[in-house]
């Protein structure tokens, strides 16, 4: 039995082709991946917020020109959040051992350098006024993530080095054009939503910024390493 020929966008050869070298990614080592990324997120909040409570006095961020540019805009919430499903694909689509463990010690690499300077250099950003009453959208993340530890923005650093890491699986596999834009806007829509919901400001942004791409230029030059390493063995 043969399927009925389509015109869609993953009806053609080469779209079977990176879509099962997507599936093929996702189930390998699917456990040690759905167990180290719970294990590692679980035990990234206490960290971060017992360093936020127990740091020293916290130094208040200027506003720059651009921060007043950016209106305050609660819809942008869902995507702010989203973060935490955006880091875990490039955990998902590891080909194997050595590309997860190379994602896993970039992110925490990011993770003890942002921590550190967050203890040794608390910093905040300003009290905007913003609604935060019981019942609206933005309440839950106020009460939870208060306006401390904001430079560098690991929120930014994050999406970055995952955008990074993403486009080289994504080019890996030959992935369509349209899903490296959607991977682009998704980060790009990240990095926005946290000026959009006054999580932080321009000068986090870009620490964040900083920290993503060094991270990710890092972590690519040493898998190409590795990958010719490899081909030369």
């Amino acid at each position: 039995m043969t399927l009925p020929s389509s015109s869609g966008p993953f009806s053609s050869p080469s779209s079977a082709r990176w879509l099962r070298a997507l599936w093929l990614r996702c189930i390998t080592l699917f456990p040690l991946k759905l167990a180290g990324y719970t294990v590692s997120t679980l035990g990234f909040f206490p960290l971060y917020f017992w360093i936020m409570k127990s740091a020293g006095q916290a130094w208040v961020l200027p506003l720059t020109g651009f921060d007043r540019l950016i209106a305050f805009w609660p819809a942008a919430l869902p995507v702010y959040l989203s973060l935490w499903g955006y880091i875990a694909l490039p955990v998902l689509l590891a080909k194997n051992m050595r590309e997860l463990l190379g994602f896993s010690f970039g992110c925490a690499a990011m993770t003890v350098f942002a921590l550190a300077v967050f203890w040794f250099m608390p910093t905040a950003i300003p009290n905007f006024v913003i609604d935060t009453t019981p019942g609206s959208s933005l309440h839950f993340l106020k009460t939870v993530d208060a306006a401390g530890n904001a430079f560098p923005s690991l929120h930014v650093s994050f999406a970055v080095f995952t955008c990074i890491a993403l486009a080289r699986q994504l080019r890996d596999v030959g992935a369509p054009a349209w899903l490296h834009l959607f991977n682009a806007a998704w980060a790009v829509g990240i990095v926005y939503s946290t000026m959009a919901v006054r999580q932080h400001v321009l000068i986090d942004v870009l620490g964040g910024l900083a920290l993503g791409v060094a991270l990710g230029i890092t972590s690519r030059q040493g898998a190409a390493t590795r990958s010719h390493a490899g081909q030369a063995a």
